[in-house]
């Protein structure tokens, strides 16, 4: 008798009656119990517990009849004579397999129902052999010809609300930041008769700002609306995508330099030469002197007011003292034109020519560097803005532009700028002149390559050039040695100096991005609220696994490897980890709290690895 039940055979009630009497003599081995034995039988099994005693089949079981040769092939392969025990599980796999089959045949009609034609549910719903199961359809969209366009500023809410509810639904849209593309909140009026974003277009068709789409979203009439107008080919007078390569016409042109058409002349006129002086080679120079002769000679004037002129030219900073020692001065004092300055070959932001138009206003330059880079991170940047997608970055519209106006630092005046302004600047340039650092020299790998990503590579600004260490330790650090360092990076009487902060402030650490995981998340901060931004900044650093953990065993608190190298901003270890409280969790804080308050033995302090590896 065949133990085993396959689907589509005769079921016998005579089977299950065995198979029960099999299970009760099985429970009897188990128990311990003394069964009836048949003494005639040769098929024997092994007790399941270790012990040796033989067991005899049950006396009512048919007795086997064993194919030849069965005997001696048991011997020498014992594991393929079946038991009573192997033939029950037989029986139930098998079944199980049975049931599994039937549940996949069922599942593939389900599917081949919904692809020849169904009632249109999205979600299907059966009951098969007592078990309830739900399957949800995807759902199919008609292929939309048309294009979706909306018009957006950088750091806008609402803006990004749109955004991330068109990524979700992965819809293709075309966003027209009038922030970076100020030319075209000419249309947006135009369009829509107002200047607030975002403002949502389907084709030439406005749909309008965030309430409008949640309206339809909810009301179940966005699908419809969008095969309607979008199930079309977008036709010429819908917004336009913006162009790679191209300022809108609409921008106002730079205005020229009043002192710039005086520089082309004197240029020429001037002797250029090296010359030693004070025990130093120095090249590219011409005297005063020899300065205020050309412009006597050029502007037909007298010499009080060649001087002046000289004056004007040095603070516009077309021209520099050799050693900077003053501004300018008549007779044999010594001075260069800024593009023969050594560190301009190591400036990125200046190509071939010193940018000659009028300086703009620090403060607009500012604010419009944020807008472009905030714009970058929105499209080019993870949600967390722990990774950067660099190539697409270094194919953008918006690092183009951002290429373009960092030429407008070269002469700008940063002393115009308020305490709140001057922080935001130089934070947003820091991190701004690192995304820069990697797509032209790439990321450093070793602490060779760190020296020349952080100190080599540079902007001219305001006529002096800026590197990220610069930035970092002279002026946002006050002119404090680098980690590991002799030397302060501004000498006595550098002009930057009257830039630096004349304190530390220990948030700036985490708003200071290097392109690194270990790094804190890049952002760009405004003026308004800065104290306030960088306090966050600096609380999401703390969330993270390798910014604070605390563990209260071991009486240990690891803390980023940053506070370390910075230690001289932070204060000692006690005062670092009262510090700290004010920017934890209440977990994080409540378990710090109870460490520095029990009375117990002193805290350690461990400062975790720091990991180096580009934030792609």
């Amino acid at each position: 008798m065949d133990l085993s039940h396959h689907g589509g055979e005769t079921h016998n009630p005579d089977d299950d009656h065995v198979l029960n009497q099999c299970i009760q003599a099985q429970e009897q081995v188990s128990d311990g119990g003394n069964g009836p034995r048949n003494s005639d039988s040769e098929w024997e099994v092994v007790h399941g517990k270790g012990n040796n005693e033989m067991i005899r089949p049950h006396s009512k079981l048919p007795k086997p009849e064993a194919p030849p040769g069965l005997m001696q092939r048991s011997r020498s392969l014992p594991e393929n004579v079946e038991t009573p025990a192997s033939a029950i599980g037989k029986f139930i796999r098998e079944k199980s397999s049975s049931f599994s089959a039937a549940i996949t045949k069922r599942i593939s009609s389900l599917r081949n129902d919904d692809v020849e034609g169904g009632d249109g549910d999205t979600v299907k719903e059966f009951n098969l052999l007592g078990l309830k199961v739900v399957k949800a359809l995807k759902e199919e969209r008609k292929e939309l010809k048309g294009r979706i366009s909306f018009f957006s500023r950088s750091n806008c809410r609402d803006c990004g609300a749109v955004r991330s509810f068109l990524r979700e639904r992965n819809l293709n849209f075309v966003e027209i930041n009038v922030d970076v593309y100020p030319g075209r909140e000419k249309e947006l009026i135009e369009r829509t008769g107002a200047v607030s974003v975002p403002q949502i277009f389907f084709n030439e068709k406005l749909i309008g700002g965030l309430v409008a789409l949640n309206s339809l979203r909810n009301s179940g009439m966005l699908e419809a609306k969008m095969e309607e107008i979008l199930g079309r080919k977008c036709p010429e007078d819908a917004p336009a995508a913006p162009v790679y390569g191209f300022d809108e016409d609409e921008e106002a042109p730079a205005e020229a330099d009043e002192m710039a058409a005086i520089v082309r002349v004197v240029r020429q006129r001037v002797p250029i030469q090296d010359r030693i002086m004070k025990m130093k080679f120095v090249k590219n120079c011409f005297s005063g002197g020899e300065l205020v002769e050309a412009l006597i000679h050029h502007l037909d004037c007298g010499r009080r007011k060649a001087v002046e002129i000289g004056k004007q030219l040095a603070r516009k900073h077309f021209i520099h003292h050799v050693f900077g020692e003053n501004e300018f001065e008549d007779g044999n004092h010594f001075y260069r034109f800024l593009e023969h300055e050594a560190f301009i070959p190591k400036c990125h932001n200046f190509r071939g020519v010193v940018n000659d138009c009028e300086p703009k206003a620090a403060a607009a330059v500012s604010q419009r560097l944020t807008c472009i880079m905030s714009a970058m991170l929105e499209t080019y940047a993870s949600d967390d803005r722990s990774h950067l997608d660099y190539v697409g970055i270094s194919n953008s519209e918006e690092f183009r532009r951002y290429v373009n106006l960092v030429e407008d630092l070269q002469r700008i005046n940063l002393l115009t700028l308020s305490h709140d302004e001057k922080l935001a600047f130089f934070l947003n340039l820091h991190n701004a002149m690192a995304i820069h650092a990697v797509i032209r020299v790439g990321h450093p790998g070793g602490m060779i390559d760190r020296r020349f990503f952080f100190a080599e590579f540079m902007y001219v600004v305001g006529g002096y050039p800026y590197s990220l260490s610069s930035i970092k330790n002279g002026i946002l650090r006050s002119n404090q040695r680098a980690p590991y360092s002799l030397v302060k990076p501004f000498s006595s009487g550098d002009k930057r100096l009257e830039l630096a902060f004349g304190k530390v402030n220990q948030l700036i650490h985490f708003g200071l991005w290097n392109a690194s995981r270990g790094s804190p998340s890049i952002r760009f901060f405004t003026p308004q609220g800065i104290e306030s931004q960088l306090r966050n900044a600096a609380r999401e650093y703390f969330q993270r696994d390798d910014g604070m953990q605390v563990d209260l065993a071991k009486r240990t608190v690891y803390l980023p490897r940053i506070i370390k190298w910075y230690k001289s901003d932070f204060g000692q270890d006690k005062e670092i980890l009262k510090w700290i409280i004010n920017y934890l969790d209440a977990s994080k804080a409540g378990l710090l709290t109870h460490l520095l308050g029990d009375g117990g033995s002193s805290v350690n302090i461990v400062y975790q690895n720091y990991d180096w590896s580009l934030n792609s």
